[in-house]
Order: structure tokens, then C-alpha cells, then sequence
């Protein structure tokens, strides 16, 4: 009787990058019956362990690595592995995947940094104009392998949850100002749908975006005949925000790291994208709507906005917003 397989996958950030490395990792898992072992970095390991396909997560010290060089090495090196798939393409988790036993030691066509010189070889040209789930799955192809339907093999544990349906999340911010929808705006559309179907509103982030989800909460309850809003903005985990999420009707967010939370499970939901590009880091999915404005520079993919308006976060009318909500809700019923 021949061994399982192992394979030893380096995907060490960010949150949405995370699952978009998914679908290629349990591609390869299926078609080899194999055993995976995940090096990611330490705020993801209890997210990284909701993936049933993962026998062991292995976290990276990457703040401290050199004080703990010594214990990673031996984590990375307790089996020998029939693969190492490095996922990240940066100098430092090439490093990594160089340090476990691997016969075999491949990284991806977005490799930077010199990191090709880790590996034994390099999984296909590289081609950005395409969705980063499809430049994961380079490797699959690479090797050889069908690629498979597209799956995110996650299971979050249940939240308790009793308020009223139709539930919709909102997750207001991200990590860059210029991602942003306008807070009043969401509040219009909370509004909106909360008054049309008298809706449950369960507000998204971490503590920083506290304030944020506390103004849209009081607008709210403001309003006429109040209304039901949950605000959990800093009081879940990743992975307690998983599962609350998979209790969703809809959810509402910028283009940010729960986006892609909330397509791998299949949950409908509503992105809005002003800077960034939607075919490259959309939500990877037919139930889903993506919401921009015909802007001329956009997508630009700065940081900061040259011109200081945030024309294409701005200029999204609440009202393209509430149609695209209707249109999912109504479905759904």
C-alpha cells in the first residue's frame, strides 16, 4: 500500500489572498488524496484551520523569525513532503518552502524578489490580467493535474444568531481611505432596505473601525420607527465573523479582505470598487454583484487618490446600491 501524499503550501497573506490560494489547494488535495500542511502567518492560523482539506497549520514568525528560526525549521521539516507549493512568491516564503524536506519545490508565475531562486521550478508565464484565483490555479495546471470546478472547502463554527431575516451585513471599511464608500451613503441604503423589508443590520470591522460602524448604528436608530441593528465592529475574530456571516441574507462591503470571506461562502453579496480592478480581486462567483462608476481613471490602483475627490468611491449613488440589494433579496425570497 503506498504512503498518502504530502504537500507542504506557503500562503502566508494577506485575508483575501488567502482564499483566493484555496480552490488551487484543494484542486491539488483531490486529485492527489493528499495530506496539506498550510505555513501561514500567526493572525491566520485559526482562519487557515476552518479549511477541512488541512491536516496542520504552521505558523510563521515573521515578526521574530530569526529568534525562531530554529523551532520553524523543525515544524517545516517533520515529514518529507512529495510537494512544496509556494503560493506567496516573495523572497521570505520561498526561504521558507527552502527549508522543509520537499522532492519537489514549485512557485508561482507572480514570484518577485528573486524568490525563483528557491524553487525547482515556476508554475506558468506570468499574465495579471486575470482573476488572482486563476493565477493560483497555474500550479494545478502546471503539474498537469484537470483543473477542477473552483471550491472553497471552509467551515466556520455556528454563531448564535436570533434576529429576524433578512439579515445584511455591512463591512464599511478597508485598509485604504480611498477604497471607501462614503459612510452616509451606507447609511442611506441601511436605511433603505431596513424601512422596504424591515431588515436585521449587522454591522463589520475591527475595533479601529468601531466609530465608523457606531455612526452608521446611531443614524439609524435615529431614523423613523428605529430599527434593528446588531454592531459587532471589533467583538468578533476572523473567524466568529465567518461565522456570523454564513447567517447572512446579503452583505454590503468595500473591496476588502471580507469580500472574499463572503464569496467562499457563497454568501450573495454587493462590492463596491472604485480603485481597484474587480476582474483581478472581485468576488470569484456568479451570485454576486459588483458596483462601479465609469471613471475615466479608474482603475488606477494608487493608494492615495491623485486627485483628492475619490470620484470613483464617491460618485456610486446610494440608489444603484438599494436596486442591486432588491434585485439579490427578492431572489432569495
Amino acid at each position: 500500500m503506498n504512503p498518502r501524499k504530502r504537500i507542504l503550501v506557503i500562503k502566508l497573506s494577506s485575508f483575501g489572498d488567502i482564499f483566493h490560494a484555496l480552490p488551487a489547494v484543494s484542486n491539488l488535495q483531490q486529485v492527489l488524496d493528499a495530506d496539506v500542511d498550510w505555513v501561514t502567518q500567526p493572525e491566520y492560523v485559526e482562519l487557515v484551520k476552518c479549511f477541512p482539506i488541512v491536516s496542520r497549520v504552521i505558523p510563521f514568525p515573521r515578526r521574530h523569525f530569526w529568534t525562531n528560526a530554529h523551532s520553524f525549521r523543525k515544524s517545516v521539516r517533520l515529514y518529507q513532503y512529495d510537494l512544496v507549493i509556494d503560493l506567496q512568491g516573495l523572497l521570505k516564503s520561498a526561504f521558507a518552502g527552502w527549508m522543509a524536506r520537499g522532492f519537489r519545490k514549485i512557485g508561482p508565475s507572480f514570484q518577485r524578489e528573486g524568490a525563483w531562486l528557491f524553487y525547482d521550478s515556476v508554475a506558468g508565464p506570468r499574465n495579471k490580467e486575470r482573476h488572482a484565483v486563476e493565477e493560483n490555479l497555474d500550479v494545478v495546471r502546471h503539474l498537469g493535474f484537470p483543473v477542477l470546478s473552483a471550491a472553497f472547502p471552509v467551515q466556520f463554527p455556528a454563531q448564535s444568531c436570533s434576529e429576524p431575516r433578512p439579515r445584511i451585513a455591512i463591512v464599511p471599511l478597508s485598509r485604504r481611505a480611498n477604497k471607501n464608500w462614503p459612510i452616509a451613503k451606507f447609511i442611506e441604503t441601511a436605511a433603505a432596505l431596513r424601512a422596504e423589508y424591515n431588515a436585521t443590520i449587522f454591522l463589520f470591522g475591527s475595533l479601529d473601525d468601531y466609530d465608523a460602524c457606531s455612526q452608521i448604528q446611531s443614524a439609524l436608530l435615529a431614523g423613523k420607527g428605529g430599527a434593528r441593528v446588531v454592531n459587532l465592529a471589533g467583538k468578533t475574530s476572523l473567524v466568529e465573523m465567518g461565522g456570523w456571516f454564513q447567517q447572512m441574507d446579503l452583505i454590503v462591503v468595500n473591496d476588502s479582505g471580507p469580500l472574499h470571506m463572503a464569496a467562499a461562502l457563497h454568501v450573495p453579496l454587493i462590492t463596491l470598487f472604485g480603485p481597484t480592478n474587480p476582474g483581478r480581486t472581485g468576488p470569484y462567483g456568479e451570485e454576486h454583484q459588483v458596483i462601479t462608476t465609469a471613471v475615466a481613471c479608474r482603475p488606477c490602483y494608487d493608494r492615495v487618490c491623485t486627485l483628492k475627490s475619490v470620484e470613483c468611491m464617491d460618485g456610486i449613488p446610494a440608489g444603484k446600491v438599494i436596486e442591486a440589494a432588491r434585485q439579490i433579496l427578492e431572489a432569495r425570497a
